[in-house]
């Protein structure tokens, strides 16, 4: 079991949808129910139902790569899992961090690739940068937008 790790970013609207939203995706998971429409709906109260489709998606090979389905934390503590779920998504981690075979790593770059993409057209361009910090965070020799 991974220990749960206080928050460094959970409070960003970025953040807190994502994490929202694989709270939400867990419990459907696990409980056997339709996962989209309650994804849908846990959006909505962020402003992006849009990103149902492929947050299911990065949620679904993040899995893949764990190879063990994803823990998540409780209200504002995040598990270790959801932290380096938002840092994949913000580029503040490789995807080394995740030791998973070849496949399953090219499939988790292509969902955090679609998921930075789907971000930056529903919430803006810097969204899973800036907002996922608060300041401009971008990498060394990415292009500013």
């Amino acid at each position: 079991m991974t220990r749960p790790t206080p928050p460094r970013h959970s409070t960003t609207p970025f953040a807190t949808a994502l994490i929202d939203a694989a709270r939400c995706w867990r419990q459907s998971r696990d409980s056997g129910r339709p996962v989209q429409p309650r994804l849908s709906r846990a959006l909505d109260t962020h402003g992006c139902v849009m990103l149902a489709p492929v947050l299911d998606s990065l949620y679904r090979f993040y899995e893949g790569a764990l190879d063990r389905p994803m823990t998540v934390g409780d209200k504002a503590i995040l598990s270790q899992d959801e932290q380096v779920l938002l840092d994949l998504v913000h580029g503040s981690s490789a995807r080394a961090c995740v030791n998973c075979p070849e496949r399953a790593a090219s499939a988790l770059d292509c969902a955090l690739c679609s998921t930075r993409i789907m971000l930056a057209l529903t919430l803006g361009p810097t969204a899973h940068r800036s907002q996922y910090t608060g300041v401009a965070a971008a990498r060394p020799g990415a292009p500013d937008t």
